[in-house]
């Protein structure tokens, strides 16, 4: 599988460290419209059993991580109390305007709502630091990295880089629970 990876070839290799020298940076990021100030898919060079390669990395905040845990739940939990149980998929008419959830689409999303206040008052899910790595992957080796920021700029992705690719990174093994803020509710 390794071997049809393009993102262990030399020439590859050479185009984005040439980018990379071009932008003074240790990454490169991807024009993922997912990127926020909370989320970045990013590239870099480093090293993998031995032999360089390209990472494509996606970094985001312990916040944002603990947010999609408890959905994950919550939604679970929705599931298992209506039998009819669809996820939401929220629709646009011909003017971009949503479209109105019918009837069940509205229960089953004052549930997980209600779900997702008492997840986290009862801190049921608790999130820590962490870098997973995924080497089977079309382009690259992925990287899942979540870090206990406010916000996912470039120096914290430039730092990271740094330190993972000195074997220097040291990640907080403390477990968060987070509380979302009334004005995301609203």
């Amino acid at each position: 599988m390794l071997s049809s990876n393009k993102a262990f070839e030399p020439k590859v290799i050479s185009e984005y460290q040439d980018k990379m020298k071009k932008l003074n940076q240790n990454f490169i990021i991807s024009d993922s419209e997912d990127n926020s100030d909370e989320y970045c898919n990013f590239f870099f060079v480093g090293m993998y059993e031995g032999k360089e390669v390209i990472y494509d990395a996606v970094m985001y905040t312990l916040r944002l991580h603990h947010l999609s845990e408890v959905y994950e739940v919550a939604e679970h939990k929705a599931a298992r109390h209506f039998p009819e149980f669809k996820k939401i998929k929220y629709r646009e008419d011909e003017n971009g305007d949503l479209v109105a959830l019918d009837d069940l689409e509205e229960e089953i999303g004052l549930f997980i709502a209600e779900a997702i206040m008492e997840i986290e008052e009862e801190e049921e899910v608790k999130v820590k630091e962490h870098v997973e790595v995924d080497p089977n992957i079309d382009f690259g080796i992925g990287l899942d990295i979540g870090l206990n920021r406010e916000t996912i700029d470039k120096n914290t992705i430039s730092d990271f880089v740094k330190r993972f690719n000195e074997d220097t990174l040291e990640l907080d093994e403390t477990l968060y629970s987070f509380q979302t803020q009334d004005e995301e509710l609203a």
